[in-house]
């Protein structure tokens, strides 16, 4: 390791603890959120509940592995147009716009870090992102249901 990045780390570490900036760890760490299921069919999904901002802001970031039957469901607190983008993700993903009563309004695939714009096609309140190809797999496309104490009539 260089002195200048030694230096950095050193400095960038103080200044966290000084709550001028957050720790170089901390702020490349996955976060872990009380979790949900939902189902798909005859499909469960264990589903990390991001509602705060905060949550919604790091999602899966930095996040290495995922198991197959796991995701993210973020949680707005209205329908709205809602884009994502893969910066510091490092796993590919893909995300399902999903209106209030479970209905899957779109679903996009996400390139790991990346900043390229990924939109729901009208407002939602609630995106799920799993493994890139997971909706696909299981033949999940716009206009299926899912299920799940979270959406509107289930």
């Amino acid at each position: 390791m260089t002195l200048i990045k030694r230096n950095l780390i050193a400095w960038s570490a103080m200044l966290g603890l000084l709550g001028v900036f957050p720790s170089v760890t901390d702020a490349q760490e996955a976060q872990t959120l009380p979790t949900l299921t939902l189902s798909a069919g005859m499909y469960n999904i264990v589903a990390q509940v991001a509602r705060s901002p905060q949550e919604r802001e790091i999602g899966l970031m930095f996040r290495k592995t995922m198991a197959p039957h796991e995701g993210m469901l973020f949680v707005f607190e209205e329908p709205a147009t809602q884009c994502f983008w893969m910066k510091n993700t490092l796993i590919p993903l893909s995300a399902a716009f999903i209106a209030e009563d479970g209905t899957i309004v779109n679903i996009e695939d996400m390139a790991p870090q990346t900043e390229n714009s990924h939109c729901s096609r009208k407002p939602v309140r609630f995106v799920l992102e799993m493994n890139q190809g997971w909706f696909a797999k299981r033949g999940l496309k716009a206009g299926a249901h899912l299920a799940g104490t979270v959406f509107k009539n289930n």
